[in-house]
């Protein structure tokens, strides 16, 4: 069951689940995912970056823009990805957490982060 704590009466049936559930079930709190408006911006934003700016010498998909964008944006933030030897032995794959999961504030600084670079290149 999953529950989005929009008012005090779902916040009501929510304890009441959790009080009637088994022992050994699992009760994740967490902030909400980004908002489609969100969503539709960084896909907005990475569309007109792969139509209009090439890297390492040519124009590169959305998906690849993401990953070059949000892996900058990590360490920007301190944080780590992990690049690894890809499964096949061809290369390395870089590894973190889907934009998906961003809370909607994560994914606002990522926006933000875009449009700073995005500045500084005068893009």
């Amino acid at each position: 069951m999953r529950f989005i704590l929009a008012n005090d009466q779902v916040r009501h049936r929510a304890v009441q689940y959790v009080q009637q559930a088994l022992q050994g079930h699992v009760v994740t709190i967490k902030p909400p995912t980004r908002s489609l408006e969100q969503n539709a911006k960084l896909h907005a934003e990475l569309t007109e970056i792969a139509a209009t700016v090439p890297w390492a010498g040519k124009l590169r998909s959305v998906e690849t823009w993401k990953r070059l964008l949000v892996a900058s944006w990590l360490r920007a933030r301190g944080e780590s990805i992990e690049v690894l030897p890809a499964l096949d032995g061809h290369g390395v794959d870089l590894v973190y957490a889907p934009t998906s999961d961003l809370s909607v504030a994560m994914l606002g600084e990522l926006l933000d982060y875009i449009g700073a670079w995005r500045n500084e290149r005068n893009l």
